[in-house]
Formats: structure tokens, sequence, C-alpha cells
């Protein structure tokens, strides 16, 4: 039997990167899956690939930055299979900002797609579970950035960092509700988002990966797959009664100084 027989799961920017890798995992361990991202491309193409290999997937094509839209994925998930058992928050937005030369246009869409979404997707999820009585877990992709981060992070750290405090206020108020939430703090991972930030604002070559992973105590960055399997164990049962939590996924040790 696998960790999430028959449960529905819907993983917000599950197109690609970290979020692709946690719906492989979810439908390996038996899933009904659904993915939101904006691009059609590449959701159809995820979804072919496990419904190829025997999953059930759907894409469901939205626009996280709008909390309406970040609403009614979750109520097309229950259209579609009756119920929601499992959320996974994982889009997020990471382009470059510092106090100093950060608009407010750039905060407003840190906050729309790494705070405001995940709390609108929550807010539908959980009022299905508590309508049907019905115990549910949730998982937020978070970042370790969110205990201070590098400078030029300021609005994503800003944003991340009400997440956690979002995780652990939304796992209190509905622990009655046997809705476990919790967040995992994911460190330098290896996404093709992450990619193309590298190039896009810090000028790097397509051996970017190779200079990091030397530079690492690991000797690699963090790896979509390995992300998955953590994630998909706090989904499911066998995490037990954990929530409230969050954890951080990173190989750089808080507090540790040399």
């Amino acid at each position: 039997m696998g960790l999430l027989d028959d449960k529905v799961v819907l993983v917000n920017g599950g197109s690609q990167g970290v979020g692709a890798a946690i719906a492989r995992a979810a439908v390996r361990e038996g899933a009904i899956v659904s993915v939101t991202g904006r691009r059609p491309a590449p959701g159809e193409e995820l979804v072919a690939e496990l419904t190829a290999s025997g999953g059930k997937a759907m894409f469901i094509r939205a626009d996280l930055s709008d909390a309406e839209q970040a609403r009614t994925a979750v109520g097309d998930v229950v259209a579609a299979y009756g119920r929601i058992d499992c959320l996974v928050n994982s889009a997020g937005l990471t382009s470059r900002g510092t106090l100093l030369d950060t608009t407010p246009q750039l905060f407003d869409q840190h906050i729309a797609i790494n705070l405001k979404a995940p709390f609108f997707a929550m807010q539908a999820a959980v009022a299905d579970m508590v309508s049907r009585k019905s115990p549910g877990t949730i998982v937020n992709i978070i970042t370790s950035s969110a205990h201070g981060g590098q400078p030029f992070l300021a609005p994503y750290v800003a944003a991340k960092a009400g997440l956690i405090g979002l995780t652990r206020n939304a796992a209190h108020a509905h622990r009655w509700d046997r809705v476990r939430i919790n967040g995992l703090n994911i460190g330098w991972t290896a996404t093709e988002g992450e990619d193309a930030t590298q190039k896009t604002f810090h000028g790097a070559d397509d051996d970017w990966r190779e200079e990091a992973a030397a530079k690492l105590p690991m000797g690699k960055l963090g790896q979509p797959d390995e992300i998955a399997d953590f994630v998909v164990f706090l989904l499911s049962e066998r995490s037990g009664v954990v929530t409230g939590s969050v954890i951080d996924w990173d190989q750089n040790v808080l507090g540790g100084l040399d």
C-alpha cells in the first residue's frame, strides 16, 4: 500500500520544480493528484506523464496571484472528486529586491503569491475538511531564508516569514478538527526556476550548479525528489500527530558559526 492511497491531493504550483516532484511522489504513493499552474503546456505535459504511468491526475490552470483563483482551484478539485484530503502550497515568487529598491508593486507581487495565495487556498481546503468532519493535511513549502535571508530577498523574506506564522496559527486553530498543517523551510534547491533566477539576476553560466555544489557541505544542492519524499511523509498518516511544525530542510545549520 502507498502512503497516500486514494487521497485527493492538490499541489499548487505543481507543474514544474519542487511542485512537480511532489506530484510525482504523491501519485507513486497512490494519491489522486491535481496540480495548478499558469501555463497549460508544462501542466498538461506533467499530467500526461502521470496518467501514462497509471496514475490519476488533473491540471488546473490558475494564476494564484488572484486569491479568488486560489480558492476556485480547491473548488475545482472538490467538484471533480467530491473532497480534498491534502493540500501542498508550493508556488513561489523569488524575484529580487532589497529594502531600499523594492517597489510597492514588487512587494505586492510577493505577498500575493507567497502569502495571500496559500492563505486562501488553505481557507477553501480547510472549509471542505471541516464541513465533512474529516481529517486532512496541509504542507506549506516555505524557505530557510525566512529566518533572515540575503539582502536582495527582502520582499520574499517578508512574505515567507508571514507564511510561517500563518502555518502555525492555522494548525493551532484547526487541531481539534484533526487538520494537520506543517511547513518545510527548504534551502537552495536545483529547479528550473532556480536556474532561470541565477541566470536572470546573477549572470550565472550553464555550469553554475556544479560551482555551487562544490561550495556546499553535502556537495550538492537540495534535490526536488528528496524534498518530495519528505512532503509525502508529512501529508501521510505515517507522520503521526505532528502539526504546527515548521521544519528546516537544509544543509546549513542555523546558529552555527565558523
